[in-house]
């Protein structure tokens, strides 16, 4: 009887009734758990934030103000104009103020007179305070000053001609980015368009099929087409994460999602020459102008190097005060010292011989990359307008494919509705709709990449005058 009580009593507790409360600590200790736990629930089931969605003015602007590669760049140009400051204070004089108080004493002087220091007691100590504003001046240093700053010159403008390739490339990555994140979007739509079609088809077979008008064959050959395609649908949506992700990196947020917002269709222009293409690439490309700065360095730093074994002339001079304490007797007053310096390193070992073979060596170097650069672009623009053309034409011919593909598709429909057509003619029809489809969405993402690749060869990608928002 015992036993029959307690197994009620566990009956009633499981379900609920005549279940006996806690009460006192226990209570207490429940419901905090109760809210711990409720806040947990919470916070699992808070919505993430949403992602930045960027137009591409937005994400360019974005990327100049925040693209690691830029901000490098642009550190780099306030180095180098740090470096012209310090080349220019070469020719501007030179301005030193110092001051000394010391105490000396020299036993050894009574030596000197014969025994004279010792009989009058000389004093061996003496006591000096000075103060004074030294100023040193180049005269002539057979053309190293002008030389350096003129070296420093063409360097702050290698560092712009830097800045620029930078901001063109990345003008040119984040572009790309962005387009791939439509296109992967776009086919993320179709992989999921023709997912959903072919359920659609699934169902109409089912209908088919319990009407007595379809076999079980019909229905498992849906199926089969339904599981085939979803790993489109899987993959595609992974690749809309993985652009985004890039595209994120290129523009330098941090901690954020980003996304787009535009389409790929764009209208199509004249398609470029290969004469004028080219000559506008070797009048704006940045590399160019970069390479003859480096050129110019490379001039003035012939003529620094040469001029290591030329004799230089120098002023030096002073202004200060002096207080002397020898003895006990003291005196101050004004001192001044003035004077023109010559220094000529009449024999160096060919140290300087050695530099100056380098220095010509590195000149004809560059002289060298020029000339392959030039050859690079030449190379880079034919086929940046090849690939622009290629993509026009790609577009061109596929623009009223879809429409005649999707009407196909319609046809074969309706004719297999009335038994007219089989399922072979619905499956050939979708996958033309859907190559199209593809194959129009690559083509217009192909024409827009190529286009901004065949501007940065010619070097017009500028950033867009639009600020980014917060």
């Amino acid at each position: 009887m015992i036993i029959r009580n307690r197994q009620i009593k566990r009956e009633h507790s499981r379900s609920g009734r005549g279940a006996v409360r806690p009460h006192g600590p226990a209570a207490a200790l429940l419901a905090l758990l109760g809210v711990m736990l409720g806040q947990a629930a919470f916070g699992q089931a808070a919505p993430a934030p949403a992602p930045r969605v960027l137009t591409l003015p937005e994400a360019l602007a974005l990327a100049d103000a925040q693209n690691k590669d830029i901000l490098k760049a642009r550190e780099y140009r306030r180095k180098v104009q740090g470096r012209y400051l310090e080349e220019r204070a070469a020719a501007l004089p030179q301005v030193v103020i110092s001051s000394s108080a010391s105490r000396a004493s020299d036993e050894s002087q009574k030596a000197f007179g014969g025994g004279l220091f010792e009989e009058f007691d000389f004093p061996v100590s003496q006591t000096l305070y000075t103060a004074e504003a030294g100023v040193s001046q180049a005269l002539y240093t057979w053309g190293q000053v002008g030389a350096a700053i003129r070296a420093a010159r063409e360097g702050v403008a290698m560092a712009e001609d830097q800045l620029d390739i930078y901001r063109q490339a990345v003008i040119r990555d984040v572009s790309a980015a962005f387009y791939n994140v439509l296109l992967a979007k776009e086919l993320h739509a179709l992989a999921v368009q023709n997912l959903q079609l072919k359920q659609r088809h699934l169902d109409e077979a089912r209908r088919r099929y319990e009407a007595g008008l379809a076999t079980d064959y019909d229905v498992l050959a849906w199926e089969v087409d339904v599981q085939n395609a979803r790993p489109a649908v899987i993959r595609s949506d992974n690749a809309i994460r993985t652009a985004r992700e890039r595209l994120r990196f290129l523009v330098g947020l941090e901690g954020q999602e980003v996304d787009v917002s535009g389409g790929l269709e764009t209208p199509l222009g004249t398609f470029p020459e290969y004469g004028a293409s080219l000559e506008v690439a070797r009048r704006n490309r940045p590399e160019i102008t970069d390479l003859e700065h480096q050129e110019g360095i490379a001039r003035e730093l012939v003529k620094i190097y040469g001029a290591g074994n030329k004799p230089r002339l120098d002023f030096k001079g002073g202004l200060g005060w002096r207080y002397q304490d020898i003895g006990g007797g003291s005196a101050d007053g004004l001192a001044w010292s003035a004077g023109v310096y010559m220094t000529f390193p009449a024999y160096d070992g060919g140290r300087t011989a050695g530099k100056v073979i380098q220095a010509k060596s590195d000149l004809a170097t560059l002289g060298i990359e020029k000339a392959k650069l030039r050859d690079s672009i030449a190379l880079q623009v034919r086929q940046a307008v090849d690939a622009v053309q290629e993509a026009g034409l790609i577009v061109e011919a596929l623009s009223g494919t879809v429409t005649q593909a999707d009407r196909l598709l319609y046809m074969a429909e309706k004719g297999f509705e009335y038994g007219a057509m089989t399922r072979l003619d619905i499956d050939d029809a979708q996958l033309n709709l859907l190559r199209a489809k593809l194959n129009l969405s690559q083509a217009r993402h192909d024409y827009l990449v190529a286009t901004v690749t065949l501007n940065w060869v010619m070097g017009q990608l500028q950033p867009p005058a639009v600020p980014s928002s917060p």
